[in-house]
């Protein structure tokens, strides 16, 4: 009771200065950013004093954290009902008490069987579950302007990236690597916890509100109770019995399997093109502040053009990257390429969160999103293997690069044939 007085305190007061779905937003893009304990760019300086400590190679240590992604991906369906069940507030507190535990749990890792436990955990409640939480407050807090808000949630992502990865070095050097996820642990708890318990509402309309500060309909509740406007949106089941559904899920598993792709080689692809190494990693930071200064842009584009032709055009961003990189031979050429490439990931971060709500309603959003990660994670997971075939059977990935820029293509082109199911609501202006 009393946390709930001080909960309805804070809102009230917050309320009273501006929308409170940018409250929202904000702890939201705090979580993006403490997911980092369970990202790709965090493991990366850990893999070598883990692989001494242990006595592993690198080999199996990635054999391991592919094939605990794969499974993490498989669980997050769960997860999507779990928040459909009890609401993102109380999932994300679960998952953030439950992320902390796992970094503490991880620092103990004593054998590979361990560690790709760790890595499964670490995985599913970091880069899976807690992105797919902050998502779903984002989404359902914002709809006409969801684009705008989930592209600014996304610069938590980019801040991840630039901070977790020195800060895991620095811990390394000082603590050492087991240490070092004790205090990745602890960190997560006291970032996340107290904004998450204090200030997280799962839906406007709990509160009396609407999404983006809109009017109230007739016969919303006042502030504190229950709206009794329906939120609209198809079931999982309903979900799957569309067209939609199919070509979103198509278009989502080729960015995110080519993405991942293009961050896992491009050191060695461009390496193979005659690029010094230390150059080819120097080309990092340019996509990263890219995909900064584009991802207000992407929402902005999402929140006022045809959301098909946004679709398409973020697709035509992924194949002319595939293409792109392979073309890379100097300086010059790099910095072209690791700024389409920043287009790029400004256009994946912002697609994830923005089209199973806007094409599928808010109403079962958690169990579409977490069956939508899945498919996305497994893209990821699969993606790198066929340019690594590339390069072990043919010694370069030219021809397999250009020939995967296919398949975002094909997805481009039946993009221009979504539609929005019937029953859901509130996108006609997008249609």
């Amino acid at each position: 009771m009393a946390n709930g007085g001080v909960r309805a305190a804070v809102f009230a007061a917050v309320s009273k200065q501006w929308f409170y779905g940018w409250t929202i937003l904000a702890v939201a893009g705090l979580g993006i950013f403490a997911s980092g304990p369970g990202q790709s760019h965090t493991f990366s300086v850990f893999v070598g004093p883990i692989g001494s400590d242990l006595g592993l190679s690198k080999a199996s240590i990635a054999s391991a954290y592919g094939a605990a992604t794969l499974l993490a991906a498989f669980c997050l369906p769960s997860m999507g009902r779990l928040v459909d069940r009890f609401g993102a507030r109380r999932m994300t507190a679960t998952v953030v008490l439950l992320l902390g535990t796992a970094c503490l749990a991880f620092g103990a890792a004593a054998n590979l069987v361990w560690l790709a436990v760790g890595f499964a955990a670490l995985r599913f409640l970091g880069q899976g579950s807690l992105m797919l939480n902050c998502s779903n407050m984002v989404a359902q807090w914002f709809s006409r302007r969801r684009g705008f808000a989930l592209g600014l949630m996304a610069l938590g992502f980019a801040a991840s990236m630039a901070i977790h990865p020195p800060l895991g070095q620095y811990l390394v050097e000082t603590l050492g690597w087991r240490q070092a996820w004790v205090v990745l642990g602890l960190l997560t708890w006291a970032l996340m916890l107290p904004p998450v318990l204090l200030l997280v509402h799962d839906k406007p309309e709990d509160m009396g509100l609407r999404p983006d500060g809109d009017p109230q309909d007739l016969g919303a509740a006042p502030p504190g109770g229950h709206a009794t406007t329906p939120v609209s949106g198809l079931t999982l089941r309903e979900a799957l019995g569309t067209s939609a559904f199919y070509i979103v899920g198509a278009g989502w598993f080729a960015i995110a399997m080519l993405v991942t792709t293009l961050h896992f080689y491009q050191v060695s692809i461009l390496a193979a093109q005659g690029l010094a190494p230390e150059i080819a990693a120097r080309v990092f930071p340019v996509s990263a502040l890219t995909m900064v200064v584009a991802m207000p842009f992407v929402g902005r584009m999402f929140d006022r053009l045809r959301t098909r032709a946004v679709f398409a055009g973020g697709l035509l961003v992924t194949m002319g990257a595939l293409v792109g990189v392979t073309l890379v031979h100097d300086a010059v050429t790099a910095v072209l390429y690791a700024m389409l490439f920043g287009i790029n990931n400004a256009c994946s971060m912002t697609m994830f969160g923005y089209l199973w709500p806007r094409y599928f309603g808010r109403r079962h959003l958690g169990s579409i999103q977490g069956t939508g990660q899945m498919i996305g994670v497994v893209g990821a997971s699969l993606g790198p293997l066929p340019v690594g075939l590339a390069f072990d059977l043919l010694g370069s990935a030219t021809a397999t690069l250009r020939l995967l820029a296919l398949l975002p293509l094909g997805c481009a082109v039946a993009a221009m044939f979504l539609r929005t199911p019937a029953t859901v609501t509130g996108s006609e202006h997008l249609e």
